[in-house]
């Protein structure tokens, strides 16, 4: 479970948002660019999808993948980590490489998902997680309210999870399983709102690469949002501890 280092509430240094008065970006423009975020977010999630099908019908390689889960672990961490600390050095181009990487390699870890449990089960929980994630998009995007203090609100209890979840590795409590996976429903419900504001903001970027690398920092959020509230909602009702 990880979560970009873009959610930040201040802009880095290739992120200066141009004047209204300079360039007229109308709500079309926004609209327009939020569909671009959208778009780069389904490919991540369609190539994640993907990779996961092939994987888990291979058994020999998903055996193997099983063994080194902890390295891909800590391989995506470090993609995420990089894209969000070096995203102002490099090129849109190389941005959008490393998130579609990243996509597919989640794909590996998420292979397994695809023997934990049934497909009826899976489709279930993705079709809410789909239909919670449109609503609370629908409410950051139309919402005239800042909800840059309620984003970070989020963020603290995102990493209050973090750190919950890693003592209960060692603990193995039940009952601190269940109510790590009800707050990560909460926290998660919550980003996806604040993500989608935040990402309207970047339609008034300087410069249309910095507007690209947006959109895919745009697109990871969301994305990170949509398969950790995906995780949480099938560890509660998924029948099945991961």
């Amino acid at each position: 479970m990880d979560k970009n280092q873009f959610s930040g509430g201040s802009y880095n240094n290739w992120e200066r948002p141009i004047e209204q008065s300079t360039v007229s970006l109308n709500e079309g423009f926004v609209a327009k660019y939020i569909t671009k975020v959208y778009g780069w977010m389904f490919l991540g999630l369609a190539l994640t999808a993907v990779v996961a099908f092939l994987v888990a019908s291979n058994e020999a390689f998903l055996i193997s993948i099983l063994k080194f889960r902890m390295l891909l672990f800590i391989g995506q961490l470090l993609m995420v980590g990089y894209l969000a600390v070096r995203i102002n050095k490099m090129s849109s181009a190389t941005a959008t490489a490393i998130f579609l990487g990243y996509a597919a390699l989640n794909g590996l870890t998420f292979a397994v998902l695809l023997l934990m449990f049934p497909p009826v089960t899976l489709m279930a929980i993705f079709g809410i997680t789909a239909g919670t994630f449109g609503i609370m998009t629908a409410v950051g995007y139309f919402t005239k309210q800042d909800l840059t203090s309620f984003g970070r609100i989020m963020m603290m209890g995102l990493v209050g999870i973090i750190i919950a979840s890693v003592v209960n590795m060692f603990m193995g409590s039940e009952s601190l399983y269940w109510i790590i996976s009800y707050v990560g429903v909460a926290v998660f419900v919550g980003l996806i709102a604040y993500d989608t504001q935040k990402i309207k903001a970047y339609a008034y970027l300087d410069s249309e690469e910095a507007r690209k690398k947006g959109a895919i920092m745009g697109a990871l959020a969301l994305y990170l949002d949509f398969i950790n509230l995906f995780i949480f909602l099938l560890r509660l009702f998924g029948g099945r501890r991961n």
